[in-house]
């Protein structure tokens, strides 16, 4: 394993799906770099020249775009996060602040005859080399005394173990380039140094930080449709049939959409904290404690996203477990014993399919059936007659049947009963808990062995297996077999 060390790690070379993005930006940064003028600043006791501010950036994004504060800022960190503005003292989060923080352009046609380092703007497409960033590490190395950050420590053994039989060409190069920078003025030592290392916080960043510079893969090119015959045919159908659709009105779908997000708004992880706190990165393992599937008392946002819909009762394990005890209580729990032994049959193996369509036809379906289900007789002629030659969406209309029975009568009726309302207030409810960012830095370097997820399924399979071994009927002739052998 010498220098082929690309393998499938995309380091932010799939340019393609954004280059209309990055070009816009482009020429939003050559014109912002025409109308704001630099200032000389001092910096700790080194004057640097043509330096603004991220009031300064900010007050002319929001004048020139004709945006709020809070969305010119998001716009601007935006231009940080992408390198084409750089931060002079910050470097660890490539943010722009509100306030007096010193900024500089990421200039695209700076030339450097000695150190061959890419300073270019992202749409020029210049790689990000392994071999780059290892003479970076190299020569930050050399400068620090051996004083990187942990994740850059970590980075730089690993490079010295996979490009092992380059490693004196990398020291080397790290050598002359550092040499090279000491001739430098201050001031341009200062500049360069902080230009480089923003350079590769945007290419390389620290883990656990979110890069700009990643993007889906795309099967085909955006930018490059074929200009075929065949092409503009099937072009032309599909936007004859997008003419015939029926729309709905903006208002409406608007509507529903800002209704279901005000919803999911506090279950949401992008819009809301997790509660107490994030297993990655706090290393607490509470959250996953209190929401385990065979939790006894789960958790107030638990309880309360059991009633939004159906299906999401059903798809949490110990929402369906409560649902069963209401409808035990109700004497209707036919139509869930139904639908779950559908779902089986659905997503089961093959070989068993014969075997579990015979023992529902016996148990739900058949005339004086131990659990018969009340369903329209079309629907129960068809499934009947499908059962004949069974296979696993034989029983998706009786299932269908059954589902919207169980949402439009069964459903509300749990929700306004004492089971419901009972576990509301046996609830839990988490306090947060707030950590620093040294703490949560501490946490990541600390971070303990998880449970293995092959374990946590064999704990749930032997759980369902022992709740269905109890469901079954007992069999007395063989409870008197045993009785008389003893």
């Amino acid at each position: 394993m010498t220098v082929g060390l690309r393998s499938n790690r995309d380091h932010a070379q799939h340019y393609r799906p954004r280059m209309s993005c990055l070009k816009k930006l482009e020429a939003l940064v050559v014109e912002m770099q025409s109308g704001l003028k630099g200032t000389d600043q001092k910096l700790n006791v080194t004057t640097i020249p043509h330096v603004l501010t991220g009031q300064e950036i900010l007050a002319w994004i929001a004048n020139k775009m004709k945006m709020e504060t809070e969305e010119a800022q998001a716009f601007g960190t935006m231009l940080v996060a992408y390198g084409y503005i750089y931060p002079l003292q910050d470097h660890k989060k490539l943010i722009l602040k509100p306030d007096g923080s010193f900024y500089r352009f990421q200039h695209c046609d700076c030339v450097y005859a000695i150190v061959q380092t890419p300073y270019f703007w992202p749409v020029q497409k210049w790689p990000a080399e392994d071999l780059d960033y290892a003479i970076y590490l190299a020569k930050r190395n050399i400068r620090k005394k051996g004083s990187l950050e942990v994740y850059e420590q970590t980075r730089y053994n690993n490079f010295h173990k996979w490009l092992n039989p380059k490693w004196d060409f990398i020291v080397m190069q790290a050598s002359e380039q550092y040499k090279a920078n000491k001739q430098r003025q201050k001031a341009d030592r200062v500049v360069f140094d902080c230009q480089e290392r923003a350079y590769w916080i945007v290419q390389r960043p620290p883990p656990r930080a979110h890069s700009a510079m990643d993007c889906l893969d795309r099967l085909s090119d955006p930018n490059e449709e074929p200009q075929t015959f065949d092409h503009f045919r099937r072009t032309t159908i599909h936007l004859n049939q997008a003419m015939m659709r029926s729309r709905v009105k903006s208002t409406v779908s608007l509507g529903a959409l800002v209704k279901d997000i005000t919803k999911y708004k506090n279950h949401d992880p992008f819009l809301a904290p997790c509660i107490p706190s994030n297993p990655w990165l706090s290393n607490d393992d509470a959250y996953w404690e209190l929401n385990l599937q065979s939790v006894e008392v789960p958790t107030k946002m638990r309880v309360e996203r059991w009633s939004f819909s159906l299906m999401e009762l059903l798809n949490d394990p110990r929402g369906r477990k409560d649902f069963k005890v209401f409808l035990k209580k109700e004497f209707s729990g036919e139509n869930l014993a139904f639908w779950e032994a559908a779902e089986v049959m659905k997503w089961g193996s093959a070989g068993s399919m014969a075997e579990q369509s015979q023992a529902i036809f016996k148990t739900f379906l058949a005339p004086g059936a131990p659990r018969w289900i009340n369903i329209d007789g079309r629907t129960m002629g068809l499934t009947v007659k499908g059962l004949d030659h069974p296979h696993r969406y034989v029983l998706d209309a009786a299932q269908t049947h059954v589902f919207l029975l169980m949402k439009k009568d069964t459903f509300f009726r749990y929700l306004k009963s004492p089971t419901y309302k009972d576990m509301q207030k046996k609830a839990i409810d988490p306090a947060p808990h707030n950590y620093s960012d040294a703490q949560v830095e501490q946490n990541g370097r600390n971070l303990k062995p998880g449970v293995d997820p092959i374990i946590l399924w064999q704990r749930s399979e032997e759980e369902r297996m022992t709740a269905e071994a109890a469901a079954r009927p007992v069999d007395i002739s063989q409870i008197k077999n045993k009785l008389d052998r003893k």
